[in-house]
């Protein structure tokens, strides 16, 4: 308990003898280290325990590897050393909960923008016998400003660099996975007629950029025909190629399945 005479401590503060002499007064330094390492331990076991897909997701069906999307429809094992740490699912978590302050601000600003339906559950779709699916950010209904509606709403959050980048480029440019998935879900949910609003959360300074994407049938179509050819190889046995010749390829060196696809 810190009383009005109590002082709290900075280490940062002190000299390299003043943190000693805490240390030899059992201040233990260790002890801060299992803080770190318990809650790290708990948000990986935690996230092993979640259920896995058992079927392609709409958001991944526009990367640039076939081979890899097909792994995790399979249900591969991510190698040993490239699964989640406790830092990336944090960062994964802190991205969730902006999407959810993100349609706050905009539904307080007098939009009618719908995030789940009637039974609580966010939209989405099911296709090849609910092989493909997707969840969708929200279904932008209305609002102050004059522009047709309904229209698909999708956000996502980044840091400084590649914020400024969606708002250099577009979201088209600056991110083809993005872009895909908008794409198919507008095809999926019938959401073609109006252009979908893709807004983008800075991590870094929260601002936020909006911008209007007009259906592209001939993304939407191609990305739809790659899940049927996942879907056909994968009944078949047949295992679809990699992006790359080398295993050095910088795509190659970051994928979670890069022992288990080169080995």
């Amino acid at each position: 308990m810190v009383t009005k005479t109590s002082k709290i401590l900075n280490l940062n503060t002190l000299s390299g003898q003043e943190v000693t002499g805490l240390r030899q007064q059992g201040f233990r330094s260790d002890i801060v280290e299992q803080f770190h390492e318990t809650i790290d331990n708990a948000i990986v076991a935690d996230n092993k325990t979640r259920p896995k897909r058992n079927y392609i997701g709409g958001s991944s069906l526009g990367d640039d590897c076939v081979r890899k999307i097909q792994y995790r429809f399979m249900g591969v094992e991510p190698d040993k050393e490239k699964e989640f740490t406790a830092k990336t699912l944090r960062i994964f978590e802190f991205g969730h909960n902006i999407e959810y302050q993100a349609a706050g601000w905009i539904q307080s600003a007098g939009f009618d923008l719908r995030t789940e339906d009637k039974q609580g559950e966010q939209f989405g779709f099911k296709i090849a016998d609910g092989k493909i699916r997707g969840h969708i950010d929200g279904v932008l209904c209305g609002g102050p400003i004059k522009i047709p509606y309904p229209m698909l709403w999708e956000c996502k959050s980044a840091n400084d660099r590649k914020f400024k980048e969606f708002v250099r480029v577009g979201v088209a440019a600056a991110n083809k996975v993005y872009a895909a998935q908008i794409a198919v879900y507008q095809a999926y949910m019938d959401l073609t007629e109006n252009p979908a609003l893709f807004t983008v959360v800075n991590k870094n300074t929260s601002e936020i950029h909006f911008e209007l994407v007009p259906f592209d049938k001939a993304l939407a179509q191609k990305i739809s025909d790659r899940g049927v050819q996942i879907l056909t190889a994968t009944k078949s046995s047949e295992i679809l190629p990699r992006i790359s010749h080398t295993r050095e390829y910088h795509l190659c060196k970051w994928c979670e399945f890069q022992s288990t696809c080169w080995k």
